[in-house]
């Protein structure tokens, strides 16, 4: 199937965000859903690898990849950093965003801090499906020390090194955001589990089992306090730490796919 790709850039607010569009040539339907990647803490457009266009190629629907304020070719954060910064990102970019784009009732599919911000906006807006990998919706123990040895790594400059390639000269301030922000103190008693119980549409709850930043009872969290999704689950697949879509790629594609399938 062949892919139309087109990048534009969107200001909202007060940023420009890298906006990637994809969409599948000779389509039959009128209306396709559209699929809104969300990424990770450290990640663009690019770091997704082919993952997107292998999704929308497996099930014909229209999607976005976007790069949020402080990534990749978009507009820098302004530090410091707020506490509650994937608050802001979920109920104020995102849904601007997505109105300038004219996108309703999106199917977000967000990895760890594009999970938690997937599950955040779906507890407040319309939202046709959710897939999150390797979200958290409170602070652990294990993610500190994750995050502490990131930081604490002596090829970080090499990792670093790597990064520039996508983030410029930004990526001191990104890296800095991201750990600085996790193991700031006052981060501690970071929760959004009060945003669940908000999401009624279908769940799919991904999380690798040897993921080096959260365990499983953030999955269980997330899926105990759904109370008003009657279609969740939870999926855990094997020799697959934090980035299930690169770690366990087929595996991944495969459920996600059934999921919305099932769920079309």
């Amino acid at each position: 199937m062949l892919i139309i790709e087109n990048i534009s850039f969107h200001q909202v607010l007060n940023k420009g965000l890298r906006v990637q569009s994809l969409r599948p040539q000779n389509q039959h339907k009128k209306k396709q859903p559209t699929l809104v990647f969300l990424h990770e803490g450290l990640g663009c457009i690019e770091l997704w690898k082919d993952f997107p266009k292998l999704l929308v190629e497996a099930t014909g629907f229209d999607a976005i990849v976007y790069e949020r304020q402080g990534y990749g070719q978009s507009d820098p954060l302004d530090l410091p950093r707020p506490m509650d910064y994937l608050q802001i990102e979920a109920l104020t970019y995102l849904p601007r965003l997505l109105k300038q784009l004219e996108i309703e009732n999106p199917i977000l599919v967000g990895h760890s801090d594009g999970g938690s911000i997937a599950l955040i906006y779906a507890g407040r807006y319309p939202v046709k499906a959710l897939i999150s990998e390797a979200a958290h919706v409170f602070v652990e123990e294990e993610t500190l020390i994750g995050v502490e040895a990131a930081k604490n790594n002596p090829v970080l400059p090499i990792i670093k090194e790597k990064l520039q390639k996508y983030h410029g000269d930004k990526t001191d301030d990104i890296f800095s955001a991201w750990a600085d922000t996790w193991l700031n103190p006052k981060f501690r008693d970071w929760n959004i589990e009060e945003y669940l119980d908000g999401i009624q549409c279908p769940a799919l709850i991904i999380q690798g089992q040897d993921d080096e930043y959260g365990t499983e009872l953030q999955v269980n969290r997330i899926l105990e306090g759904m109370k008003n999704t009657k279609q969740k689950e939870g999926f855990m697949p094997e020799d697959c730490a934090h980035v299930p879509h690169l770690q366990a790629k087929k595996v991944v594609l495969n459920k996600m796919l059934k999921f919305l399938l099932d769920n079309e």
